[in-house]
């Protein structure tokens, strides 16, 4: 049974407020209402979008955390890190990241996910990508969410080296994996 308009409403901040990361598809099935009913309500009640709430999130969450570059250079949102051990992101493949003609994700994209992750999981104030070796294993199109994880491998710190595998999936399916070979400028003994 549907809830009244102001009882589903007190509702739908309450579940946002306990998961930013819920989806209006989600929402609406929750609440047996239409996704349109849910962009309504979260208009008149100024909760912004999805991605507007993950930046949100991962601003106050991760700005003072992220030494190897800013927030806003990392391509996708980062919704988990543990500087030098791991890192998580996501990106929304739009219209705009795709090739008009078949509707697949240009790779330039998906590499720089993957390179701007393994950049901030990174625990210095300089990171650079050395070398890197990447497969792009299935075609990503417009509306896809990339899930990217970043997970530190090796650390050198003679030559100051981290190595960092990074894998990409979409709907729990690999669409890209690379290995990176991170440059920073101390080891981690220092």
């Amino acid at each position: 049974m549907r809830k009244p308009k102001k009882e589903r409403q007190q509702l739908l901040v309450e579940t946002i407020t306990d998961n930013p990361f819920v989806t209006d598809e989600q929402l609406a099935t929750q609440f047996d209402v239409s996704v349109q009913t849910i962009r309504l309500d979260r208009m008149e009640l100024a909760i912004p979008e999805l991605r507007e709430r993950i930046k949100d999130v991962a601003a106050r969450t991760y700005e003072n955390e992220v030494k190897s570059l800013p927030l806003d250079e990392v391509i996708g949102d980062i919704i988990d890190i543990e500087l030098d051990k791991r890192a998580l992101s996501i990106f929304d493949v739009g219209e705009e990241h795709v090739f008009q003609r078949n509707g697949i994700a240009r790779g330039h994209h998906l590499f720089a996910q993957a390179n701007s992750l393994a950049v901030a999981v990174i625990d210095d104030e300089l990171a650079l990508t050395v070398c890197a070796e990447i497969f792009f294993t299935k075609p990503v199109r417009a509306g896809d969410r990339v899930i990217t994880k970043a997970v530190v491998t090796k650390q050198n710190s003679e030559k100051n080296r981290t190595h960092v595998t990074v894998t990409s999936t979409v709907d729990n399916k690999n669409v890209f994996k690379g290995e990176f070979e991170m440059y920073r400028t101390r080891g981690d003994n220092e």
